[in-house]
């Protein structure tokens, strides 16, 4: 480790984490890149890509640990590495430079770490489509609904915002818009399975 440093265990790293400790985060960045790093240049890769993958890898690693949804059966240099090699196998097939399955290649590495990055590319599929529902439905309804959902805003300071008569009138509105946005939401989920 550097100097002044501290030399975390990895109980130590995901407790840090926890607390939002972003020295720790950034000390584990360091720490296991190099060997991230290899992989990816000895695979068809380059440095820049290599650095993507680390990075999402890491934010797999990261929103686990603080969601409280990590079981850790592990090092986190093997669940790291496990994740980050999924990663780049996934991006070389979808650049068609590779001919395999993704199955094929390595020893399988049993970490948890293949199931959290599908939940995680699910999560974000989902908000993806849950942003281009909100882009179509148009206001008041998405400026209402961003208020009271992402903005934290109650419903009396929507109710003088939008100019309803009165905070009833403003809730009645917003279950509307929530309703119309979950069809948008549904609908296109549905396109995107097929």
């Amino acid at each position: 480790m550097g100097k002044g440093q501290p030399a975390y265990t990895d109980e130590e790293f995901v407790a840090a984490i926890r607390r939002d400790d972003d020295r720790a985060l950034a000390q584990l960045y360091r720490l296991h890149f190099p060997m991230i790093s290899h992989y990816v240049l000895q695979n068809s890769g380059t440095e820049d890509e290599a650095k993507d993958v680390y990075q999402e890898g890491v934010m797999v690693f990261y929103e686990k640990v603080r969601e409280g949804s990590l079981e850790l059966s592990c090092q986190i240099k093997t669940y790291l590495y496990a994740v980050c090699r999924r990663l780049w196998l996934k991006r070389l097939t979808e650049k068609t430079r590779f001919g395999g399955r993704l199955d094929d290649h390595e020893p399988y590495l049993e970490t948890g770490a293949e199931a959290d990055l599908e939940v995680a590319e699910e999560r974000d599929r989902q908000l993806g489509t849950m942003s281009q529902a909100l882009e179509r439905i148009g206001e008041p309804c998405r400026s209402l609904l961003e208020g009271f959902y992402l903005l934290d805003k109650s419903m009396q300071q929507l109710t003088t915002e939008f100019g309803y008569t009165n905070a009833d009138n403003a809730k009645n509105q917003k279950y509307k818009c929530l309703v119309r946005l979950k069809k948008l939401f549904f609908s296109q989920y549905q396109e995107h399975e097929t």
